[in-house]
């Protein structure tokens, strides 16, 4: 587990408990139009649930996300985007007070299971978070902080491997390459967050979270982010939280539109901002709500 994450964990639970319309029904639960996919599958959720406390943030939902393709999750703060982020690494597992119930696939296999080691998951679905959290350490032990823990490398030559490799991916290896042992919180907000994106990459994970990976970035910085991806995606799924419409359009393939703790809608981009199914999902994309 990453340190020194529980804090925002805490705050995300906090802001989505009190948007997140309490007691709702599950009669009440939207429509999900097209949850299921055709293509190749990474991640199966169904009928999930999530708590904080008494609390509920999540309401009954329902979703495939498909591999080497980007899934964005949209809606107004506070809707549960970035709680449903998380379950699909157990990173809720982190909050004492919060609890999920519903069933999530990882290629076919339960992730909500004594079986599965949250770690050594996290080490197949990376995360990358909103605020640039580098660690206190030079850049390049960020980047091989994952594969030390997870032994990933046989010795400090496949670590160094790894780390520029890491580093290459994520485009940033060329303004850093003479700058390995400074600390990465040395770096500019876009070159952080690069660098975290490096350290997620580092550990050959099959899918990453990116919950408004670009929020605090300027449009520069944001472009390269979102060219990364769109290079990632070749090679793993990407499932990312936005409050930028505009950034979902460009960067995905599939949308889906949350609203007071239900996934009201998904679908292919392009049909999602053209011709929604939902009233709510037209409002939300037209400004009227949200």
């Amino acid at each position: 587990m990453e340190p020194n994450m529980s804090t925002e964990y805490l705050d995300i639970a906090n802001l989505e408990n009190s948007n997140v319309e309490q007691g709702r029904p599950r009669s009440e639960a939207a429509e999900t139009p097209d949850i299921t996919l055709d293509t190749d599958l990474k991640f199966r959720a169904r009928n999930i649930d999530v708590f904080y406390d008494t609390n509920q943030a999540l309401f009954d939902v329902s979703l495939d996300i498909g591999d080497n393709a980007i899934t964005a999750l949209i809606g107004p703060s506070g809707c549960g985007k970035t709680t449903f982020l998380r379950c699909l690494n157990r990173m809720n597992d982190v909050i004492d007070i919060c609890r999920v119930t519903g069933s999530v696939e990882l290629d076919g296999d339960e992730i909500y299971t004594d079986k599965v080691d949250p770690v050594l998951l996290r080490a197949r679905v990376g995360m990358v978070f909103q605020k640039p959290n580098p660690f206190p350490k030079s850049i390049f032990d960020n980047v091989a902080y994952g594969p030390k823990i997870h032994g990933l490398a046989a010795d400090k030559t496949e670590l160094e491997e790894i780390v520029v490799n890491s580093l290459k991916k994520a485009g940033l290896f060329d303004e850093v390459k003479d700058r390995l042992a400074e600390p990465g919180t040395g770096l500019s907000g876009g070159q952080q967050q690069r660098l975290c994106i490096a350290r997620a990459i580092a550990t050959q994970p099959e899918a990453i979270l990116m919950d408004e990976p670009c929020s605090a970035l300027d449009p520069i910085a944001t472009a390269r982010i979102e060219e990364l991806m769109g290079e990632l995606k070749e090679s793993l799924a990407i499932v990312i939280v936005t409050h930028s419409m505009q950034q979902a359009a460009r960067v995905s393939q599939r949308t889906a539109f949350f609203h007071l703790g239900t996934l009201v809608e998904c679908g292919e981009t392009e049909q999602i901002f053209t011709n929604p199914h939902d009233d709510r999902t037209q409002s939300y994309i037209t400004g009227r709500i949200g």
